[in-house]
This record gives C-alpha cells, structure tokens and sequence, in this order.
C-alpha cells in the first residue's frame, strides 16, 4: 500500500463549527474529488484560532499535488502561515488499532 496521510494546519480566526461547515460546503464537495483523495477530517481549535486538516491520500505524488494546490489557494485566501505535512502509514499497527485505511 501506498497511500499517505497529509496534516495541514493554519491560523484562523473563524468561523468555526456549523457556520464554517455552511460557508464551506462547496469547498469540501470539491475536495473529495481531487484525484487520489480518500477522505479528509477537517480540524478546528476556537481556542487556539486554528483550522485544517487531515487527509488520506491514495500515494505521495496525488498528495503532492493537491498539497500544492491546496497551499496556492489558502495563501491566496490571506492565510501566510501554513503548516503541512505528508506521513507515510505504518499499515500493519495502523490496521491493528482499526485505521480506514485500505
């Protein structure tokens, strides 16, 4: 198996909770259909004033890809400061503690 996980992490200062969910809608419809996309947990800390994400990916290079994407347009939406990062999967533990992976 190839697949990777992706972390994005960003200052934000909101929305949070339903009414992020409302305004980005669209913006998560179109990300489940970037090619190689899985699935994604969109993060949120009020708290802290940050957002993101964690992503499955089916391999590096379409993790790659959408990163730099994803990156160009946060940083065109005002946000400078943009954390990520791609992990490899260690399938057999990962399995173990029942990952959606696979």
């Amino acid at each position: 198996m190839n697949q990777v996980v992706v972390y994005v992490e960003f200052p934000h200062e909101g929305p949070f909770g339903d009414e992020m969910a409302n305004e980005l809608e669209e913006l998560a419809k179109s990300i489940i259909q970037e090619p190689g996309c899985l699935w994604k947990i969109w993060t949120e800390n009020q708290t802290e004033n940050l957002a993101g994400g964690i992503y499955l990916f089916e391999s590096r290079a379409t993790a790659e890809d959408y990163l730099n994407k994803h990156t160009e347009r946060l940083q065109k939406w005002g946000y400078p400061h943009i954390e990520s990062r791609i992990f490899n999967i260690n399938e057999t533990l990962s399995l173990l503690d029942k990952a959606p992976i696979g």
